[in-house]
Formats: C-alpha cells, sequence, structure tokens
C-alpha cells in the first residue's frame, strides 16, 4: 500500500483527501495551515482540511512556516511514497519536495503554464477565459512551475463566480488525480515541461485590485465582480463609503454618454450605472458600509437616489 502525506487547507482540497482516504492508498498524515481567527467575533477557527482529517483519525501538523520546521523533520521520517499538495498555501522546501520516492505533485486549479500562483480561478474570471482547468505536475521550489503529468478543461460560464468554480474545479481535480496516481506509480506517464513563453501569473488578490474601476466597459466589470464573489468581493467607492457590489451584468443593448460611475437610472429591482466604452452595468445586489447584503430593491427604497445619481459611484 503506497504512503501519502497529503498538504491542503481550503475546502478546495476536502474532496481530493476524501478520495485519497477511500482509496487503496494509505494517508499517513495531512498538513495544513495553522487555526486562524475569523469574522468580526474573531472565533478561532479550524481550516476546512483539518476538520476532514479529524473525522478519520489522521495525524495533523500545522506549522506556521513548514520550511525548517520540526514537523517537517518528523514528516520526512515518515518514510512517504508521495506528497499530494492541493492549494496547501505555502512554499515547500526542496528537501521535503525530494524526500518521498515518487516526489510531491500538486493538484492546480489552472491550465498551466497559465495563472501560476494564489489566485488562478479569480483572474481567470476577471480576465473572461471561456475555460479553466485543472493541472496535476510535479513541485519545483519554483511557484507552479514543475513538469505537468496530466490536465483537464472545464467551461467558465456566464453565470460561474469564484464559489462555483473552485467547487467544479476541486471535484475534477480529485477525478484526474486518482485516474494520474495508478499511471504514476507504475512509470505509466511521460511528464511535460511548461512553455516559459506561456506562462502568466494570478497573484493573490490585493486590496487595491478589489476596488472597481468604472472606466472599463461593463463586460470586463461584470467578469470582476463574478471573478471576487463570494470572496474578497468587488466593491467601488458611494458618498466616500466602501460599497461592495456582489451582483451585476451588463446590458447590451444599451449605451450611454454619461461619465462613468454615474448612476443613469434606477427602478425597483435594479439600477443602471455608466461605464466606460459607453457601457452599462446593471447592478443587482449590493451592500453599503457597514449593512448587510441586500438586493437594490432594498437599497433604492431606503436612499435618495436623485442625490445619489449626482454623486456617482467612484
Amino acid at each position: 500500500m503506497k504512503k501519502i502525506i497529503f498538504m491542503g487547507t481550503p475546502e478546495f482540497s476536502v474532496p481530493i483527501l476524501e478520495a485519497l482516504i477511500a482509496s487503496q492508498y494509505q494517508v499517513i498524515a495531512v498538513v495544513t495551515q495553522p487555526d486562524r481567527l475569523v469574522g468580526r467575533k474573531r472565533t478561532l477557527t479550524p481550516p476546512p482540511v483539518k476538520i476532514a482529517a479529524l473525522r478519520h483519525d489522521i495525524p495533523i501538523f500545522q506549522p506556521e512556516k513548514i520550511s525548517g520546521s520540526q514537523e517537517m523533520e518528523q514528516l520526512i521520517k515518515m518514510d512517504a511514497d508521495l506528497i499530494v499538495t492541493a492549494a496547501y498555501g505555502q512554499f515547500l522546501p526542496t528537501k521535503l519536495l525530494n524526500a518521498p520516492k515518487y516526489r510531491a505533485i500538486n493538484v492546480h486549479a489552472s491550465l498551466l503554464p497559465k495563472y501560476r500562483g494564489g489566485a488562478p480561478v479569480h483572474y481567470a474570471i476577471i480576465n473572461g477565459e471561456k475555460e479553466t482547468g485543472v493541472s496535476i505536475m510535479y513541485m519545483e521550489r519554483k511557484m507552479d512551475a514543475g513538469d505537468i503529468l496530466a490536465q483537464r478543461s472545464i467551461p467558465i460560464k456566464a453565470d460561474d463566480d469564484v464559489q462555483s468554480m473552485f467547487d467544479k474545479l476541486s471535484i475534477l481535480g480529485r477525478d484526474l488525480l486518482m485516474e494520474t496516481l495508478p499511471k504514476l506509480f507504475d512509470g505509466q506517464l511521460q511528464p511535460t515541461p511548461q512553455d516559459e513563453s506561456l506562462v502568466t501569473f494570478s497573484p493573490n488578490i490585493s486590496r487595491e485590485e478589489e476596488r472597481i474601476d468604472w472606466n472599463k466597459s461593463a463586460q470586463q466589470i461584470s467578469n470582476k465582480i463574478r471573478g471576487m464573489r463570494p470572496w474578497p468581493v468587488a466593491h467601488a467607492l458611494l458618498s466616500g463609503e466602501r460599497c461592495k457590489i456582489w451582483q451585476a451584468q451588463p446590458l447590451e443593448d444599451q449605451t450611454t454618454s454619461e461619465a462613468p460611475g454615474k448612476i443613469i437610472s434606477w427602478d425597483k429591482t435594479s439600477m443602471s450605472v455608466a461605464c466606460g466604452h459607453e457601457s452599462v452595468l446593471q447592478i443587482l445586489e449590493i451592500q453599503p458600509a457597514g449593512k448587510k447584503r441586500m438586493s437594490v430593491a432594498n437599497f433604492v427604497n431606503g436612499n435618495d437616489m436623485e442625490a445619489l445619481s449626482q454623486i456617482g459611484f467612484d
């Protein structure tokens, strides 16, 4: 029975871990990020992978930093055949990567070499890609640069957001991994080097990147809103305060000569905002500063829209 160390942290990683546990392989340890303070009440919360591992009584390691840690030395001594990672969230030292007989592989949520980095799903949607997928590759010290063992694509639909794509890609990655492992252990795979000329990056979303640029087209802004939902959520300033935009859609049959950011119309179900290239965005769900997410109907009923239309979004 091949012995596997699994390393992962968010909900995306859980179906992959569960499939390994249910397989003919033995998961001898799970490595995940430390418990973190979450929410306004700052509740100490374990990562989803830890919760899953606890259900199966598997040894759990949570080093703040894996490199040079006692935990790393313990993991090396466990003499695993393979390390499998999926959205773990830390770089792994070369010493650890090379310790198992079959080295270390990663389930990455993009069609490498596109979208290396920590936010591949976000950027695929933000950039208007029509498809994305999963890559299984050998791990190297350089971020997401290892040779590819397997890939599979999936379409991005017009109503997909980060959550829906993570859910789909998690299952896609699970299935592809379970198809790939027997071939890997039997020596049937020919790793394919990544074409460095095609590399693009998807760094973690910065605070500045969350803000909407109304000079972009309505379609680009809509993509950004979907590409940041449900986290970190795109926002704009309204009356000087941060206002999160949860749901919107471009009005392809409308144009406007108004300045980008101006609220040009509203009714009981939506409001329309001028964007770049004379395009119009219809906002459907919104979250004003200090309030809960709400329909635009509730927002319109509770605000002086004539006054807001003169201020507009910034």
